[in-house]
């Protein structure tokens, strides 16, 4: 699929790592729908877009809510096969803190977003592209989520945040397996430590600490970064139920 075909639900879409996709579709010629749960942010990031971008605001983890935007963004786009699934959230916190067990409404949340919520937008999505004509190779659309190196080596504090992104993860292959009868391409990223918001409000002794952590580059990923693998994806048919590390061969300490 080129990019210039792309018909997206970008989560997250406002900032980070989903703006950036959603900058590198709309610049290719594609169009992006921005599902995000900040109002303000959402429509500063699709009038920055220009006419290829549509805001919904979005709750991904609402069933109603998703089900609606996910047809509503079809008919705006006239079409949908892609969906980008970035939102999330960090959900630090340790099982044994200072102020006593972690609150289970903390593991919750943190699950239901990144989790569930991802889930949510990807069935969504791809009930929508079931009915799409079938491309070259049968393709009918691509599903991409975004997972974390700390699937694969969760820090301590990060047992709720880990739990979520192993659970994509998880999930990948199954999903591929099950859809591929629609021509329906299922792949997940999981990055290392990327420049977003987050990192931005860091120290810079903790940025340069961060930096100085991943072998080579010794640097933070770049948005851009992310969203050229999620353009290789696209463009590749034949990644299918797998995993990207994009993470400079950084594993993550203890703490």
């Amino acid at each position: 699929m080129q990019l210039a075909q792309v018909k997206a639900i970008v989560t997250g879409g406002a900032s980070g790592l989903g703006h950036a996709v959603a900058q590198t579709i709309v610049a290719h010629g594609g169009k992006a729908a921005l599902f995000d749960v900040n109002e303000e942010k959402g429509h500063a990031a699709a009038q920055e877009l220009g006419a290829a971008a549509r805001f919904f605001k979005t709750d991904v983890t609402s069933e109603d809510d998703v089900a609606a935007n996910a047809a509503a963004a079809r008919d705006a786009m006239g079409g949908l096969n892609v969906v980008m699934n970035c939102a999330g959230i960090l959900g630090a916190g340790r099982v044994l803190g200072k102020q006593g067990p972690m609150p289970l409404a903390t593991f919750h949340t943190t699950v239901l977003v990144n989790l569930v919520g991802s889930f949510n937008v990807a069935k969504a999505g791809a009930a929508v592209m079931q009915a799409n004509d079938p491309g070259e190779d049968g393709e009918r659309g691509v599903i991409v989520n975004t997972a974390s190196v700390a699937a694969y080596e969760g820090q301590i504090g990060q047992a709720a945040y880990s739990a979520s992104k192993g659970g994509i993860v998880g999930m990948t292959l199954p999903m591929a397996r099950e859809l591929s009868r629609f021509g329906i391409r299922v792949m997940t990223i999981a990055p290392g430590i990327f420049w977003t918001p987050m990192v931005d409000g860091m120290p810079p002794q903790v940025q340069e600490s961060l930096s100085a952590s991943i072998p080579f580059p010794s640097r933070l990923g770049q948005p851009e970064e992310f969203a050229q693998t999620v353009a290789f994806i696209l463009g590749n048919r034949y990644l299918n139920g797998s995993v990207i590390r994009l993470d400079g061969a950084v594993r993550l300490a203890p703490k």
